[in-house]
């Protein structure tokens, strides 16, 4: 029996778009969308500029790994969308406050581009793997 693929989805982060699902877990891993730092509760985006958009997006892309079965610690390859690569040492900073403590790091890429949904000024995605005592 080969595995199958299974939708994660969580209040505690924002609801996706028809379009897409907040993460998929196939084979032993979870592959998050993009988060952008859109709160779960009020759908707005903090207005204290990207270091506080990078707080919101990892706690929301850490709400929807612990759905998941995973967790931050899990995560192995992390893609960060930026409007302005000026913003990438705030960023840097926001992303420490999560990240500083694990061992070994996860693989990254920072890329700026053009735009991002909603205005947001960062957006980023993972792919994890799944705790081994989680349910696949």
């Amino acid at each position: 029996m080969s595995p199958t693929k299974e939708a994660v989805s969580t209040k505690d982060s924002p609801a996706p778009l028809p379009q897409f699902s907040q993460a998929v877990k196939y084979g032993g891993m979870v592959y998050c969308s993009g988060s952008i730092g859109k709160d779960p509760v009020t759908g707005e985006i903090p207005k204290g500029g990207v270091k506080d958009e990078t707080r919101v997006a990892i706690k929301n892309l850490s709400s929807v790994l612990k759905a998941a079965g995973s967790s931050l610690e899990n995560i192995v390859k992390i893609n960060v969308f930026l409007t302005t690569m000026d913003d990438f040492v705030a960023m840097n900073e926001a992303y420490d406050e999560f990240f500083a403590d694990i061992n070994p790091k996860p693989c990254r890429t920072c890329v700026a581009v053009y735009q991002l949904p909603f205005g947001a000024k960062m957006e980023i995605e993972c792919t994890a793997f799944v705790n081994p005592a989680s349910k696949l």
